[in-house]
């Protein structure tokens, strides 16, 4: 069992609030792509979503029912700074977070709060986005007044969600807004700019709160273990390694370790920009005032993680300008995007604790968190939801043996998510929610689903009690 362990669930601002346009908010770039036809599934948009903008007081509930120690959200820049700017501060955004705030402290119910969760306002992106190095003053403004206007009561913050995710689906791939398509150099000059933006973020609330408040701040990528496919295959466990270093070390080698990129990375990107006849690499290079402001700028490990992958080595032929190329990691076998981008993803529990063991390896084991875990289920209802319940039993089975067994300094896990809610490209189709929600009805209401009482139960005992773990097989037999 756990020692002051914390249980809980996680949302996202864009996903569950709607009320996109209600008392004074302005556009983000999520309100806006959505509303053209053909980006989203079924052309859903998050306009409504689980409209709780309108619904603290419900969502309260259900977090008080499940019993859960935190509740992890994020806040939407655009409702509390309409232009992205705080020349224009929008009294009832910053009422409604103050609403949501006192009622999970009135409930002894600690908020943890993301900074920014992708849905960047739509003033800012005009002006280039993550591209333009602006965007470090900004929302170091937005942060600044976040921390004096609710750190009294949070003390749990995280800058940016999955940065990975913006740099390389939103800049690289193109599959998220802004849409831009440049694998080859825009995802490296995100990533520039969006460390550099979190280390002023972390470096202003120590400077200025941190004494006062008392809380900690970090960042919270997303990770997917990578199993080498032949173990004894010494390229195998190179390009698994490497594949870790593209992905998470990107963002945290620089935090948790010195400042600067994963050697690997620079040494691969800066080799094939030579070979693409460039006058520099590819990836940007920190000074060394840089470094040393970056390094350290992280007082807990958070991430998010939904599946594991197979990688095997492959040789495969120079494209120019490709960002997939410098990962070189070749084939990947059950390998999906996380709850932000598909939802047909398998139940690859032991990868979830070889991941935890890494992190403690690779990082010296700092404090971990994990913010986001959970599966998606393409059906239009799933009250009786057996195959999350085994989901859940499985992937917190691993988390307690990394805990108990490994010596992982594991301080908490939260469940995604509290209900259904918005899933980005895919709409409403995948259901990811301990909650059900029935967007058919316009008062959006909530039923508790099988694994909502499961997950309950974890909770109060702290862990999985023997009559939890015949949980899935008394299911079984009922329905069988």
């Amino acid at each position: 069992m756990f020692e002051d362990f914390s249980w809980g669930v996680s949302s996202s601002a864009y996903q569950i609030e709607g009320g996109w346009d209600a008392d004074g908010k302005g556009p983000s770039i999520w309100d806006n792509f959505t509303h053209i036809p053909g980006n989203i599934k079924n052309n859903d948009t998050g306009d409504i979503a689980c409209d709780s903008y309108n619904k603290v007081e419900e969502d309260i509930y259900l977090l008080r029912a499940l019993g859960v120690k935190n509740y992890h959200f994020s806040l939407s820049w655009s409702r509390i700074f309409p232009s992205g700017r705080n020349n224009l501060i929008n009294s009832h955004g910053v009422d409604y977070y103050n609403r949501l705030i006192d009622g999970l402290v009135a409930n002894n119910i600690t908020p943890m709060v993301t900074l920014y969760h992708w849905d960047l306002p739509q003033a800012l992106q005009d002006i280039g986005g993550w591209e333009n190095s602006a965007l470090i003053d900004l929302f170091d403004s937005f942060a600044d007044f976040c921390f004096q206007t609710f750190g009294d009561r949070v003390k749990f913050w995280i800058t940016l969600n999955e940065p990975q995710v913006i740099a390389w689906v939103g800049y690289g791939l193109g599959a998220f807004p802004p849409n831009i398509n440049d694998p080859g150099t825009a995802p490296y000059r995100v990533a520039h700019i969006l460390l550099k933006a979190h280390a002023r973020v972390y470096h202003t609330y120590d400077d200025k709160y941190r004494a006062s408040q008392g809380g900690v701040i970090t960042l919270c990528p997303n990770i997917e273990w990578v199993e080498p496919k032949t173990p004894t295959d010494p390229r195998d466990i190179e390009a698994a390694d490497r594949h870790l270093q593209f992905l998470v070390g990107w963002f945290t080698h620089p935090i948790f370790k010195n400042g600067d990129y994963p050697e690997v990375m620079k040494w691969k990107v800066g080799n094939r920009s030579e070979l693409q006849n460039l006058p520099s690499s590819r990836l940007p290079v920190f000074t060394a005032e840089e470094r040393e402001y970056i390094r350290g700028t992280a007082d807990v490990f958070c991430f998010n993680t939904y599946t594991s992958k197979i990688v095997t080595h492959a040789v495969t032929q120079l494209r120019p300008f490709s960002y997939e190329y410098d990962q070189e990691v070749s084939t990947s076998v059950d390998s999906s995007w996380p709850s932000s981008a598909i939802s047909d993803q398998r139940a690859v529990a032991w990868g979830l604790r070889r991941l935890l063991n890494w992190i403690k390896e690779e990082y010296e084991n700092p404090p971990i968190y994990i913010i986001e875990n959970g599966v998606g289920v393409k059906t239009t209802s799933d009250v009786d939801d057996n195959t999350r319940i085994f989901y859940y039993k499985t992937y917190i089975d691993e988390t307690l043996k990394a805990y108990n067994l490994d010596n992982v300094n594991l301080r908490g896990y939260n469940a995604w998510s509290l209900m259904d809610n918005f899933e980005w490209l895919n709409g409403y189709d995948p259901r990811f929610g301990l909650h059900q929600v029935d967007f058919d009805n316009p008062n959006r209401p909530r039923t508790p689903k099988r694994s909502a009482v499961y997950y309950a139960e974890i909770i109060r005992n702290n862990g999985i009690p023997i009559h939890l773990q015949l949980f899935k097989l008394s299911f079984t037999v009922i329905e069988g």
